[in-house]
């Protein structure tokens, strides 16, 4: 995180060059969805995304004589930021893998479907997400889980793919924000030098409606949701219960996981464990699919659990629906995921080390006049900083730094930044292809981006709620001075 505070000073960097990379991605970006579809994930983001790095490295060796090594650098130690996120994406691939091979997901798709009503499902999948991501302060973990397996249950009750999965990221997303044992929560307190219960406590103003407008939305959607005939609830429980010895006990194994979030244990810890317990769980309860993947021999169960960790697997369970819900990728199905993230904080280092990021955010603080017009540059620029960092750790940073000393100068509270800071640098990163957040949470959910970007209603109520409140200055103090 020592990185924001080396490269993001200021720089004689002309707005009108720093915009040049940026209007190439968007330009090249557009061009490979339109061309490619859900599959620009696979080479073509990635490709944009350094031709556009390309273009900015260019612009500010030739143009503005910035060194070379700076540049370099940056990108080093944007590239050495997100390396522990690199690990815990393959992690989460292999958490996702170990967890439905193991029967943890099944088990969870099984009661599910035996529990939740299709007219209820969208709110009450929203609820469950938001629960425990106040719990484990993890939506990564949330939706990598008990996501999942939502996912297969709103599918199976003939929803389309974007409301579940925008059901799933507002209620994880909302409970990663509420929580005191989020990170990213910390950080925007932290960064802005604010106690962390007192930034919760502020933010709820702006979260909690729009938390409870989202959930009356989707119960609205829920209630008129007409099941599909053509899908036998019924029958997919039955499959589920005859591909997989389902029991309770197999939830055992996502209750430790929570457990061990809630203690604060790593990150990288907490999923490996979870990935371990799940690989006990699937030799103990699910001796025939470990016979499917290992085949025969004395390693067999070795080369299965080996299997079900790195690589794609797929169980014929005789249903078409649940072939496709069962089917996991492991390690190797983030690959692309990472590739985009190497990709994408390439980008953000240049424009970081050359100081084009500085010169684009600077020019949001030119826009401000009142205390609406500051909350709503602030919020701009934490959208603006997750498009063109891709990292949200760094947006929160970017947003954070960027307005601090003009808060105080115009004497708002710190407090009112960090709320706006998470409002937006926090609950948008996911809705941007190219964020890290926006691809991991796509890939793990197998939906794209832009497919549940019009469905995460509580990310994209937050900042209009935040801008909203700013205006009407609800429990808006001033600390000194006068606008």
């Amino acid at each position: 995180m020592k990185f924001g505070n080396r490269f993001f000073k200021a720089r004689e960097v002309s707005v009108w060059l720093a915009l040049v990379p940026m209007v190439v991605l968007v330009a090249m970006l557009t061009l490979v969805i339109e061309v490619f579809g859900a599959d620009a994930i696979e080479g073509g983001s990635q490709i944009a995304l350094l031709v556009a790095s390309s273009v900015a490295a260019l612009i500010s060796v030739v143009v503005c004589r910035c060194k070379w090594s700076i540049l370099e650098k940056a990108i080093v130690d944007n590239i050495r930021t997100s390396a522990s996120a690199i690990i815990i994406l393959l992690l989460i691939g292999a958490v996702a893998s170990t967890w439905m091979l193991s029967g943890v997901v099944p088990t969870l798709m099984y009661y599910g479907l035996k529990i939740i009503h299709p007219s209820i499902f969208l709110a009450v999948a929203c609820l469950i997400c938001a629960i425990v991501a106040i719990v484990t302060g993890s939506s990564w973990t949330t939706i990598a889980t008990i996501g999942v397996a939502l996912m297969g249950v709103g599918e199976a009750q003939g929803y389309a793919e974007g409301w579940i999965a925008g059901a799933i990221i507002s209620g994880a997303y909302f409970g990663d924000k509420v929580s005191a044992l989020s990170d990213t929560t910390v950080l925007a307190s932290s960064t802005v030098r604010v106690p962390l219960f007192e930034h919760i406590k502020y933010m709820t103003i702006t979260t909690i409606p729009s938390f409870v407008i989202a959930l009356v939305i989707f119960m609205a959607v829920s209630l008129t949701h007409e099941v599909d005939t053509s899908i036998h609830i019924a029958e997919l429980a039955d499959t589920l219960q005859s591909s997989f010895n389902i029991s309770a006990w197999l939830l055992l194994v996502p209750v430790a996981t929570m457990v061990l979030i809630a203690r604060r244990l790593p990150a990288l810890v907490t999923l490996f464990l979870s990935v371990v317990m799940a690989c006990v769980a699937m030799v103990v309860a699910q001796p025939e699919i470990i016979a499917a993947i290992g085949g025969e021999g004395e390693f067999s169960t070795f080369r299965a659990l080996m299997t079900a960790c790195s690589t794609s697997t797929s169980i014929n369970t005789g249903n078409t629906t649940i072939n496709e819900l069962v089917a996991t990728s492991g390690m190797q199905g983030m690959l692309n995921t990472i590739w985009l993230v190497l990709c994408a904080m390439c980008f953000g280092g240049v424009m970081a080390g050359s100081g084009m990021l500085s010169a684009l955010t600077q020019l949001f603080a030119k826009f401000v006049y009142r205390t609406a017009s500051v909350v709503a540059s602030t919020l701009a620029t934490g959208i603006f900083a997750n498009l063109l960092t891709a990292d949200q750790y760094i947006s929160i940073i970017i947003t954070g730094e960027t307005f601090r000393e003009l808060y105080a100068k115009r004497g708002l509270e710190a407090r009112l930044l960090s709320r706006s800071v998470e409002d937006t640098a926090t609950v948008t990163s996911v809705l941007v292809p190219w964020n890290s957040c926006g691809m991991t949470q796509s890939t793990v959910l197998g939906v794209a981006t832009l497919t549940y970007l019009p469905y995460c209603l509580f990310n994209l109520i937050s900042p209009l709620m935040s801008l909203l409140v700013a205006i009407v200055g609800y429990k808006i103090k001033r600390v000194e001075g006068r606008e």
